[in-house]
């Protein structure tokens, strides 16, 4: 791939671009807003000079809601060889250039399993989508030409390509993605009117749940008005276990010693579903999960703390797989959880004690 057009300089269009043009590839860039286009530019995402020809790759950046328009748009015009859309829903937009007509050999649906609370090219970078996980759904029409320009735009962005039917991708987005982001902000939903001395108390696993839903409400209205029925139907099963749940608690506020047992039994169940649920998700670089051990340490809030506890971790040989911070409230000291593997934690605590840190046990 020596050209591309990029039309939508938001996060995702932006973030390809600059990754294409660390690579070398020639981007030209097109927004509906100038001034968006303008500013993707000044990050060294490409230049808003329309290509002098057709180029090898056109990406569509839209919103889920205008992407088959643009596309239609766009292929029509006959300014690429290939044709790509990154939008976190697939089936629709297929269907409606299906509708629309048009000869879709030269497309190739797509979704960069990436991304971040804020929005814009200025939230953009060229490493975005290093190491996550970018869907492909070609159908037996699509050429092989373009499928390989895709894997090309796969490969400079340094993803790792996952090829799926479409309406299955749009299901699997639901489960991971989509229903996850509505229960998150459900629950953030009760923190607004909370009292202060409550969210006052706010540790790490509030901010964990609630993280996702600082997204752009706007954004997520396009996304969820592109597959609903799919999230609706996650989140009546969602709903089933709520209703369940609660009545489980109230048996557990009952006098009688069987409706508590049943109570009990309920939460015990959904606890549980829970836990088989989460041993699933994948771990580090997509391999099964691996379970670590975790070596907690008190550190001020100050400069170059982070680094040196990294420092002295490499020093005795451990490699940290994992990092989590919660910080104190009301104090400027926090505690950093050190995920290594099993073998490495009674070798990372003995160091660390040595060089004079506080660890928590």
């Amino acid at each position: 791939m020596r050209t591309a057009l990029v039309i939508g300089t938001g996060l995702i269009g932006t973030s390809a671009a600059l990754a294409l043009a660390g690579r070398g590839v020639a981007v030209h860039l097109v927004d509906h807003d100038p001034e968006q286009a303008r500013t993707a530019a000044a990050l060294g995402a490409g230049t808003q000079e329309p290509p002098a020809g057709p180029v090898d790759l056109a990406i569509v950046a839209a919103p889920p809601a205008h992407v088959a328009a643009v596309l239609a748009d766009t292929m029509r015009s006959g300014v690429a060889r290939g044709y790509l859309d990154v939008a976190s829903v697939k089936g629709g937009p297929r269907r409606e250039l299906e509708a629309l007509g048009l000869d879709l050999s030269a497309y190739i649906g797509s979704h960069p399993m990436s991304g971040r609370e804020k929005s814009g090219p200025l939230a953009a970078t060229g490493d975005l989508f290093e190491g996550r996980p970018w869907v492909l759904t070609p159908t037996r029409d699509t050429d092989t030409e373009v499928l390989n320009l895709a894997l090309e735009l796969v490969s400079h962005c340094r993803a790792v390509p996952v090829v799926m039917d479409a309406d299955a991708h749009d299901r699997a987005v639901a489960l991971v993605s989509h229903m996850p982001h509505l229960v998150s902000s459900m629950v953030a939903a009760r923190l607004e009117n909370a009292e202060e001395a409550a969210v006052r108390l706010c540790g790490q696993g509030i901010r964990d749940v609630t993280r996702i839903a600082a997204s752009d409400p706007r954004m997520w209205i396009d996304i969820l008005s592109a597959n609903p029925g799919p999230v609706a139907d996650l989140l009546a099963d969602v709903s089933a276990d709520l209703d369940e749940t609660v009545q489980a608690l109230r048996a557990l506020q009952s006098s009688d010693e069987a409706k508590r047992r049943a109570g009990t039994t309920g939460i015990e169940d959904v606890l549980r579903r829970g836990n088989a649920g989460q041993v699933r998700v994948p771990g580090k670089h997509g391999t099964a999960p691996t379970v670590y051990e975790s070596v907690v340490v008190l550190i001020d809030d100050q400069p170059g703390q982070l680094a040196r506890i990294f420092a002295d971790a490499g020093r005795a040989g451990v490699n940290i797989e994992d990092v989590r911070i919660e910080h104190a409230t009301g104090q400027q000291a926090g505690l950093i959880e050190l995920m290594v593997s099993p073998t490495a934690a009674p070798v990372l605590t003995t160091a660390l004690r040595d060089r004079g840190w506080a660890i928590r046990q």
